[in-house]
């Protein structure tokens, strides 16, 4: 196919109604949308800016730079079996990603595989709850029931995170991972929108 109709292709399933501003509690204005193709190179500049421990929390292992390769392939999302939601600040024609929440699809039809991270400067600030639920929100809204995360047993931001706002419906712990099942409890997402 050729680069013009694949960039007409991805615009028309771009889910625009998923962008809008978001209030940290500090007060500071970010914008939450869809992830794009061209994000890629803001994914790596991302990862440049994590601590050792953030990436750690992230990826289970020391991952010192994000190849291109996963990358692109991070950046490149269908916006329904697999969606990616970045945070970002600075002008909107050369943005600064500040976080990134994901869900990938599993072997099971309703069921997906989440993951976030958000910049050790930015953390604290109410921004993880917002791409939690705004991820877990639109999965829903593309047919997600159910979410699997694995998590280190030590994180008790991102448990603390997943205990509070769904139903946890399994929990094994291993080799000091905790993989966790979940789903949605829609009377709390609902008015978890904001920061």
């Amino acid at each position: 196919m050729c680069p013009t109709l694949d960039r007409i292709m991805a615009l028309a399933l771009y889910p625009a109604d998923l962008a809008r501003e978001v209030t940290c509690r500090d007060g500071t204005r970010v914008r939450l949308r869809p992830i794009r193709s061209d994000d890629a190179a803001r994914l790596q500049a991302l990862h440049a800016r994590l601590s050792r421990e953030t990436i750690y929390q992230r990826f289970f292992g020391a991952v010192p730079r994000l190849p291109t390769s996963w990358a692109s392939f991070l950046a490149e999302v269908d916006y329904r079996r697999r969606l990616a939601l970045v945070l970002e600040r600075g002008p909107e024609a050369n943005p600064e990603l500040i976080g990134v929440g994901r869900y990938e699809p599993t072997a099971e039809p309703d069921t997906a595989e989440v993951a976030f991270v958000v910049e050790d400067h930015w953390q604290g600030k109410g921004l993880g709850t917002v791409l939690f639920t705004a991820l877990l929100t639109a999965a829903r809204d593309r047919g997600v029931r159910h979410f699997r995360a694995d998590v280190l047993a030590d994180n008790r931001r991102m448990l603390d995170l997943i205990t509070r706002f769904t139903r946890v419906d399994g929990r094994e712990t291993r080799d000091a991972i905790s993989s966790l099942v979940f789903s949605l409890r829609p009377d709390d997402l609902a008015t978890r929108r904001g920061a």
